[in-house]
């Protein structure tokens, strides 16, 4: 496995897929502190990492921030906007831009929306939350912890074991 960039979806995989809204209407979102620390360890061995998303949320642009991410897309490969770039697009101008290919990749993904890139690349994984059209492609990794508790930790800490 030569894994040069890693990317994630966020609800599902970074999250446990819940949206909690207050009574003024303001989403939140629960992070797991040992996915942050599984990317952050990807970055300091070298491996850059990236959130891609169909949400456009401000609370995602301030966890990639935190996380001092190199890559942040909003909004891509969602079925509400079909102008937008797919996620697979989106991972394919990040690669031009590293000069690698999408078998360099790894990506965390858990819905229908992530289908297709999780098809092209070289080390597809997701949550055991995922969704089963997810889980049936051929060759990803199911993960054992679900999204938002730590999966993305997982498949991180066993890209940097090897």
């Amino acid at each position: 496995m030569n894994i040069r960039l890693f990317l994630t979806d966020v609800d599902g995989c970074l999250t446990d897929g819940g949206m909690y809204y207050t009574a003024e209407g303001e989403t939140m979102k629960r992070f797991c502190v040992y996915d942050g620390m599984g990317m952050v360890c990807l970055q300091q061995a070298g491996i850059p990492c990236g959130i891609l998303t169909s949400e456009n949320s401000p609370i995602v642009k301030a966890r990639a921030e935190k996380l001092k991410l190199q890559y942040l897309y909003l909004g891509v490969g969602s079925k509400v906007n079909p102008n937008c770039l797919t996620k697979l697009q989106a991972a394919e101008q990040i690669c031009d831009e590293l000069g690698i290919t999408l078998e360099e990749v790894c990506f965390v993904g858990d819905d229908i929306n992530d289908v297709e890139l999780l098809q092209a690349v070289g080390y597809p994984c997701c949550p055991p939350n995922a969704r089963p059209e997810v889980k049936a492609i051929k060759g990803i990794k199911v993960l054992k912890t679900p999204g938002g508790q730590g999966a993305v930790r997982e498949i991180a800490d066993a890209i940097l074991a090897i």
